[in-house]
């Protein structure tokens, strides 16, 4: 199996040329990404605001070049299967149709549908979750609970931006580990802002749930400085996770964290 994490920057990622290189040796081979910050453009994002609320700001390209992008256009071209749950519009309405979130695509049917809310802290936050089922090279069947999400890269003024965000991601990040508490099976990724990599509190609590995590990888994740990015998995022992930062970023900010899973 292939597991990819990406945070694709609202439409700069190219998702297809990704799909394309992992499936060149194998096409059949079961392939799943969990991908933050996709768009959709679509005329039943919201144009109007309830007083006292406010838009996102936008981020990506301008519409003309999103144009063909977005997560249900790159469904449609890949094959895949898609789900998507926005999380905020992108932008107000005199910049975008769009609103932006969490999505997971797989040549697997996914089953079990399910969008966290996260606890708010800046943004209002979904991680999507699905499950993915198959067969291992000696028949025996698997199942496979998958979350893709994106924690808040900071808080607001009264929390002190930067300085409070860790606690506030420490807090997002256990309300996903509680979401597949009762899942043997698990594996959660996705762009952790861990502005202190490793060594933040919403890495260390997430990977001490999920005992086969592994960072032989510690190279950073976006503009050569920072680990933002992570996969955090559970699964047999008898699997063997090969987990490695890819060798382009497809047009992102951010690399992808690509998992090779052979399912012993």
């Amino acid at each position: 199996m292939r597991l990819v994490t990406w945070n694709t920057a609202v439409g700069d990622g190219d998702v297809l040329r990704l799909i394309a290189d992992l499936q060149r040796d194998d096409a059949d081979r079961p392939l799943i990404l969990l991908l933050q910050e996709v768009y959709r453009e679509c005329p039943d994002v919201p144009m109007s605001l309830a007083h006292g609320a406010a838009f996102a700001g936008h981020l990506g390209k301008g519409d003309a070049a999103h144009e063909g992008d977005d997560i249900e256009t790159i469904a449609a071209r890949s094959g895949l299967n898609a789900y998507y749950v926005p999380s905020m519009r992108n932008g107000s309405p005199a910049q975008s149709r769009e609103d932006r979130g969490n999505a997971i695509l797989s040549n697997l049917p996914l089953e079990s549908l399910g969008a966290i809310e996260l606890p708010f802290e800046r943004q209002r936050r979904v991680a999507v979750a699905a499950t993915a089922a198959g067969r291992s090279a000696d028949g025996s069947p698997w199942q496979l609970r998958l979350v893709s999400a994106h924690l808040d890269n900071m808080v607001g003024p009264r929390r002190l931006w930067f300085a409070g965000g860790g606690f506030a991601r420490a807090r997002q990040a256990r309300a996903l580990v509680d979401y597949v508490q009762d899942d043997e099976l698990a594996i959660v990724g996705g762009d952790f802002n861990t502005w202190f990599g490793f060594a933040e509190p919403a890495f260390g609590e997430t990977a001490r749930a999920f005992t086969q995590t592994d960072i032989s990888d510690p190279r950073p994740t976006f503009h050569h400085l920072l680990r933002l990015d992570h996969l955090f998995v559970r699964v047999p022992d008898r699997w063997h996770v090969d987990i490695a930062r890819g060798e382009s970023r497809y047009g992102s900010d951010h690399w992808p964290l690509i998992a090779t899973i052979q399912l012993r």
